[in-house]
């Protein structure tokens, strides 16, 4: 008995240290505003079975833990004394043919934006109106990352997960996942209870595409015509034009939500405050433009001290170099404040607050 339990942990031995398990490492390079806070304890988990290992026991974790795909969608506070898991399960793997459509799926760490491109360029079609949005596949199925007139939970027919408390698997259906509006049931009911391993997503192999929204068209008529090609170009000629690169400025796009509200409301304002842009919601509602209003109060590129409202798009808060977690988090405090104080809207935020512990 004795043998087989010390065979049991020198077996284990072996397993974490293939693991990357890292202590006391820098997060900077693992969230989009830059912001150099540390990691008590960080796993690279590169396959399904480092996975299953991690959550069924084999390995004590420092507790809380937080999963952490590219990073895009987070603001630090200050450091976290927990275990971060990064997942770094990868590959692209192309379906069988249904007819006008394909499945494709791919790793939770391949780069969003790299995954479209190569879904444009073997000219599968519906996922191009979703380039250049930064983070990593997992990240699109947790977030419903969409824009231009396209939503991912659209395209998503399946995703692979891990069950964080026992290493079970796990394949939920597009009907199981609760999407909304930047939304799933990985953000709310199941929030940090999967790891999601792969997605899988439905495309068209005839060219069908979706230019009904803003300038989209009149940039792809000019680069060309329409194409699938052109349409992501055009995507990120006008991403480019208005949002900055994480790479240069420190920044996790999208702060805030569009407000949804009632058309009741939705008119009363539009009476009030004349020109105020609004959409039609899919649940017979009316969409705000979160970035309208924050402008409208001031803040486009204010800046104070090394946090900021980006000059460009009042939607994108930014480090400009030396900013904190919490300055910037304070910003968006009082952005919130002032835009209820003018209309009476009391935005959401997009991005996840993860607070020092």
């Amino acid at each position: 008995m004795c043998s087989e339990i010390k065979i049991i942990q020198i077996i284990l031995y072996i397993f974490t240290k293939k693991m990357l398990i890292s202590k006391n490492i820098s997060l900077r390079n693992f969230n989009t505003f830059g912001l150099n806070y540390m990691a008590s304890c960080f796993i690279h988990l590169r396959s399904v079975k480092e996975a299953q290992a991690i959550f069924n026991g084999s390995v004590s974790l420092k507790k809380p833990m937080l999963i952490v795909g590219g990073g895009s969608n987070l603001l630090f506070t200050g450091d976290f004394k927990g275990t971060i898991i990064h997942p770094e399960i990868r590959g692209i793997r192309l379906g069988k043919d249904q007819g006008d459509s394909v499945i494709i799926s791919a790793g939770a760490d391949v780069n969003w934006d790299k995954f479209v491109q190569w879904c444009v360029e073997r000219g599968y079609s519906g996922i191009e109106n979703l380039s250049l949005i930064p983070g990593s596949v997992g990240a699109s199925a947790v977030q419903n990352i969409g824009a231009y007139g396209v939503e991912v939970k659209d395209l998503i027919t399946k995703i692979n997960a891990i069950n964080v408390n026992d290493g079970s698997t796990r394949k939920f259906d597009r009907s199981e996942c609760e999407f909304g509006y930047r939304s799933s049931i990985f953000k709310k009911r199941y929030k940090g209870k999967y790891l999601i391993t792969r997605v899988y997503y439905k495309l068209n192999i005839n060219q069908l595409h979706n230019l009904n929204y803003g300038t989209l068209k009149e940039e792809v008529s000019r680069i060309g015509g329409e194409s699938t090609a052109n349409i992501r170009q055009a995507v990120i000629n006008i991403r480019r034009a208005k949002l900055p690169d994480p790479e240069v400025i420190g920044n996790a796009g999208s702060f805030f939500k569009n407000p949804v509200i009632p058309i009741s409301v939705a008119e009363n304002l539009g009476n009030k405050f004349p020109g105020m842009p609004q959409y039609d919601d899919a649940h017979g509602m009316k969409k705000l433009a979160a970035g309208w209003l924050i402008e409208k109060c001031g803040w486009k590129g204010k800046r104070i001290g090394d946090a900021g409202v980006h000059d460009k798009q009042a939607l994108v808060l930014v480090n400009y170099g030396k900013a904190t977690g919490n300055e910037i988090f304070d910003l968006s405090e009082s952005i919130r404040q002032s835009v209820n104080e003018k209309f009476g809207i009391e935005l959401e935020r997009e991005v996840e607050v993860i607070r020092s512990i």
